[in-house]
């Protein structure tokens, strides 16, 4: 087994990160079992490998993945022999699978070690017990993802053989990192960052996998991002497998502007690194890991979204993060943080990633670079008690995930009724989107929550409206201040379908609109193309593109507009990036014109009316 020591921000889980881990992404056996005979005839037992090799973490719907047959295959095995050095055996060891879709179940040397269910959120086992003498171990996996249930939460991954309208190709089995992972006989299995900006402080939660002897401590060091100063350095007594502690960072020049430093915003993502000792009775150390948070308050009040206090207009893009040779899966690590870097040089401060969790690895750029995101659900498309089980316990899951991530300001468990389509005739499916909102809340109050995006709202801190209309006039008609937007919610259907569930009002709710343009041009007679908007050249498209953005940032009530989308996605030739990330037009001119100031938010007028001032001061002395 081969030692891999790489910079932190390509760990598999930046939240929780050892020295030590080994990557299993690469070469792996691969067989589909179109019979589903594979527990019968006990594959997990099999001494000779599998007929095919799939590169591991890409779907074998994927041309990355070396296999590339896109039809229906519900069940898939995988099979690789791993090689565990005798050093390793002297702790324990882990396996970690960061997303297979749909229900997985991992056996080693023919012991089964874990099933998961969920196609999202990451699962693990500590397979020391079915170790087996020597070096050589056998590790093999079974999906199962069933292509046509609709009850199963599948994002935009289509129902059909082919992808069509706005739905993609499937992603069958493993689709995120594995790796393993040695660890002491007692380890940290979970941090939980709360920030206290109002304190300068931190509510901080750790769980260990085992309970701990009398006597072990937890060291705990946070030091500021920029510039590194020491701003706790405390030890603990551990009485049991969980910890709760509030830190006061220590401070000691209390003037506000050396304070802000500390905090995390789009404009200055300054992030607190924190190092987590375990301790047994002598004080040496047992574990260690690293971890990070930012310090910043969200909130959703008096009709704006609001960072550490600061009104924040929202200027995001949506993302459906597909790629044309991966699929769901990014090409590389690198990858996940040039698609952070594209988002923000077209002047977005923010990614609505649309229907699916995203790689922890993406979220860490997005903390480290200052992208905000608007985290969601991939969603199912019918209802059931099932459906409605399948995507309460993953949401949870996802939740729980992604829960330190300074970066993530919103939770979306649902988009436009998907799963739920009969909202306005079904009290249980209301009742199942209100609890979807209320138990988010309960698990995570620092966050605001849109329980149903689009329209048919019944409960959230936010109202997201999805309007595709394609003239600016239009746009500034229905949104221009609070008296026009009363009105579009009474009377106007954007998609056919009311944006207030019945008996709610809007009060004091920030309202975004959470999708409109979706511009793209006219499709060649061998395209197959989904779009909003059709145009002839480049300039026509931007300069509608302009219309209707100006139309949003006119108005004085508007918190924020998330544009559709980000890049062209399969049939879906939309974006404002190519399929291959490559711009459609001048993007400077596209950065000036999301840069302009927002009515909604006097402060940005304000800085560019300085800004303005310093720059006329400037010419006046160059002329002197």
């Amino acid at each position: 087994m081969t030692e891999t020591t790489i910079p932190a921000e390509l760990h598999p889980h930046p939240q929780l990160r050892r020295d030590r881990w080994i990557d299993l992404c690469g070469p792996w056996g691969f067989a589909f079992d179109g019979e589903d005979e594979g527990l019968a005839e006990r594959w997990f037992e099999r001494t000779e490998p599998f007929d095919r090799e799939i590169m591991v973490p890409f779907a074998p719907e994927s041309k990355s993945s070396g296999i590339h047959e896109t039809g229906f295959h519900p069940v898939v095995w995988y099979r690789r022999e791993v090689q565990v050095q005798e050093a390793d055996r002297r702790e324990r060891l882990v396996i970690h699978f960061g997303a297979v879709d749909y229900k997985a179940t991992i056996w080693v040397n023919g012991r089964m070690a874990v099933e998961h269910t969920g196609g999202q959120t990451p699962f693990s086992a500590d397979i020391t017990p079915l170790l087996a003498p020597g070096e050589t171990q056998i590790v093999v996996v079974r999906a199962e993802d069933e292509p046509r249930d609709l009850q199963q939460p599948r994002g935009k991954q289509y129902w059909e053989e082919q992808p069509g309208y706005i739905w993609y190709h499937r992603t069958t089995g493993i689709w995120q990192p594995v790796w393993l992972e040695p660890v002491p006989r007692v380890a940290i299995a979970e941090l939980r960052w709360t920030p206290d900006v109002d304190r300068f402080g931190v509510g901080l939660v750790l769980r260990l996998d085992r309970t701990p002897p009398a006597g072990w401590h937890l060291r705990v060091q946070l030091k500021g991002d920029r510039p590194t100063r020491t701003l706790v350095e405390d030890t603990y007594l551990l009485s049991g497998r969980e910890l709760r502690r509030d830190l006061l960072l220590d401070i000691n020049d209390a003037a506000i502007r050396r304070r802000r430093t500390l905090l995390w915003a789009p404009e200055h993502p300054n992030l607190i690194e924190a190092l987590i000792e375990l301790t047994d009775e002598n004080g040496a150390v047992i574990d260690r890991v690293e971890s990070y948070f930012g310090l910043r308050r969200i909130e959703a009040r008096d009709g704006r979204f609001i960072i550490n206090g600061i009104p924040t207009f929202l200027r995001l893009v949506l993302a459906q993060n597909y790629w044309p040779d991966s699929l769901l899966t990014a090409p590389d690590a690198g990858a996940l943080k040039r698609e952070v870097e594209l988002a923000q040089s077209l002047g977005f401060n923010g990614v609505r990633i649309h229907q699916k969790l995203e790689d922890p690895r993406f979220l860490f750029w997005c903390d480290r670079l200052g992208m905000l995101v608007w985290s969601e659900a991939a969603n199912a498309y019918v209802y059931s008690d099932r459906a409605a089980e399948m995507l309460t316990r993953e949401w949870l899951e996802a939740v729980r995930r992604d829960y330190n991530h300074p970066s993530i300001i919103t939770w979306v468990p649902l988009n436009e009724s998907w799963g739920v389509p009969d909202l306005d005739r079904s009290r249980q499916q209301r009742d199942f989107v209100s609890a979807l909102y209320h138990l988010t809340r309960a698990v995570d109050p620092t966050r605001p929550v849109i329980a149903n995006d689009g329209w048919q709202h019944a409960v959230g801190d936010i109202f997201g409206v999805h309007d595709y209309a394609q003239t600016g006039d239009v746009l500034r008609e229905r949104y221009v201040d609070r008296q026009a937007i009363a009105r579009t919610f009474r009377e106007v259907r954007p998609h056919h379908h009311p944006l207030l569930g019945e008996g709610v009002e809007i009060e004091d709710e920030p309202i975004v609109i959470s999708e409109f343009g979706g511009l793209g041009f006219v499709p060649q007679a061998a395209e197959d193309w989904f779009g909003y908007g059709q145009f002839a050249s480049p300039d026509a498209l931007l300069a509608r593109y302009e219309e209707l953005v100006d139309a949003l940032l006119a108005s004085t009530a508007l918190a924020g507009f998330c544009y559709t989308q980000l890049t062209d996605t399969a049939q879906e030739t939309n974006g404002l990036l190519t399929v291959d990330r490559e711009p459609k037009f001048d993007t400077e001119r596209l950065r000036a014109i999301n840069g302009r100031p927002s009515k909604a938010v006097p402060s940005e007028i304000l800085d560019v009316l300085i800004k303005q001032e310093v720059e006329r001061r400037r010419r006046d002395r160059g002329q002197e």
